[in-house]
């Protein structure tokens, strides 16, 4: 493993560095670490040199090339992508779930048929207003999964709660679903656990990963929604293909389309030095669906990819028993999933290397990780064409 530190550590080198992704990985180990309107504080100082904060942290060094061994099938290991068993094309039969998620309602489907086989039985989850204010949450009845439906793009310490659920130990089977900075996390502390023989590893069987291009500063957030949508009653929070460069805002009376230069100020700065957009790290990555028909028959569809075998299970589990409906996947999805995939990559790369100011440092991404290899000299290719042309 790398070097575990501590919290005092885990402070200066992620925390006031503006590294933080307020997943929530290292509140609820202890009282040291809080968390307030999705930041994540310490509120006191604490002297263990070693500590599960630091090696849970998604943003402290991590031997990225260890959990792919530990948990993945070397065969299914994509460096474009990542783990891929499969790419699908889905959505719930059932309308009811489809109306009231982010798009087809595959993550809400998948849940709650995950709880009633058995494959889990308690979720960690995140709820929200129509995508504000988010929260974590533990649910362990099928009939509360769908009152999580729907993505907020404002970052909730979600595993905090997974930490108390596992203290508290009322629960053999938590699945979580989350951002990939929290996927991250989660096999962190599935290796975690596994090497220091800690049964909490056999407690995760399922991981659902979203995903994701960045979130967004609370505040940042709230501050444009006074000054679009003040006093509306909002349902419904979404960004459009990129070509459309807006977001919107769905609320009862009306939709709201905010020019998407305004969102970018607000974006999380930790979340420019992600490299991960499709969440590797996870069983099954659920996002929204891009095809060649087009965003009104796309925002009711996900794409799926199948990275381990129990995700491959409880998707073939949805299939058979009609939970979920195919569609038949296009040639070129997988590669215009890559190009998104490689493209977040190596702009989080660059990023690094900005701030750095060498390729001998990488931040936390692990410089002997042979995914990095070919993504740091393209970065690095990336930066000098830039500088050509600014010239």
């Amino acid at each position: 493993m790398n070097k575990i530190k501590g919290a005092l550590d885990l402070k200066k080198e992620i925390l006031r560095e503006n590294l933080c992704t307020a997943c929530g990985a290292c509140v609820g180990l202890c009282g040291y670490f809080g968390t307030f309107q999705g930041r994540v504080v310490m509120l006191d100082s604490c002297e263990l040199t070693e500590g599960r904060c630091y090696a849970f942290c998604p943003r402290t060094k991590t031997d990225n090339r260890r959990i792919r061994t530990q948990f993945f099938d070397q065969n299914d290991l994509h460096p474009d992508i990542g783990p891929c068993r499969g790419l699908y094309m889905t959505r719930a039969i059932d309308e009811k779930i489809r109306a009231g998620s982010q798009h087809g309602g595959t993550v809400t489907a998948l849940l709650k048929l995950a709880m009633e086989e058995g494959f889990i039985d308690a979720a960690i989850l995140t709820r929200s207003a129509g995508g504000l204010n988010p929260h974590g949450v533990l649910v362990s009845r099928t009939e509360d999964v769908e009152k999580c439906a729907g993505s907020s793009f404002q970052i909730a310490p979600s595993l905090a709660i997974l930490n108390q659920a596992l203290k508290e130990n009322q629960h053999k089977r938590i699945g979580v679903v989350g951002t990939p900075c929290k996927t991250l996390a989660v096999y962190k502390m599935k290796s975690y656990y596994q090497i220091n023989n800690d049964e909490n590893m056999n407690k995760i069987p399922l991981v659902i990963g979203l995903f994701c291009g960045w979130g967004l500063e609370w505040l940042g957030l709230e501050k444009v929604m006074k000054r679009w949508a003040l006093d509306e009653d909002v349902l419904h929070i979404d960004f459009p293909p990129s070509k459309y460069q807006i977001m919107e805002i769905q609320t009862r009376r009306k939709r709201i389309e905010v020019p998407l230069n305004e969102i970018y100020e607000v974006i999380k700065e930790s979340c420019n030095y992600c490299p991960d957009l499709t969440a590797e790290f996870s069983d099954l990555s659920v996002g929204g669906s891009r095809s060649s028909k087009g965003w009104d028959f796309d925002r009711g569809w996900n794409q799926v990819i199948v990275r381990t075998i129990n995700g491959e299970e409880l998707l073939k589990t949805a299939k058979e028993k009609k939970v979920l409906e195919f569609h038949e996947i296009e040639s070129q999805n997988i590669d215009k999933l890559k190009r998104a995939h490689i493209g977040k990559r190596n702009k989080a790369v660059q990023n690094i290397l900005k701030r750095t100011g060498t390729r001998s440092d990488l931040s936390y991404l692990d410089l002997e990780d042979a995914v990095l290899e070919s993504c740091l000299e393209d970065a690095i290719r990336g930066m000098n064409e830039i500088a050509k042309k600014v010239e």
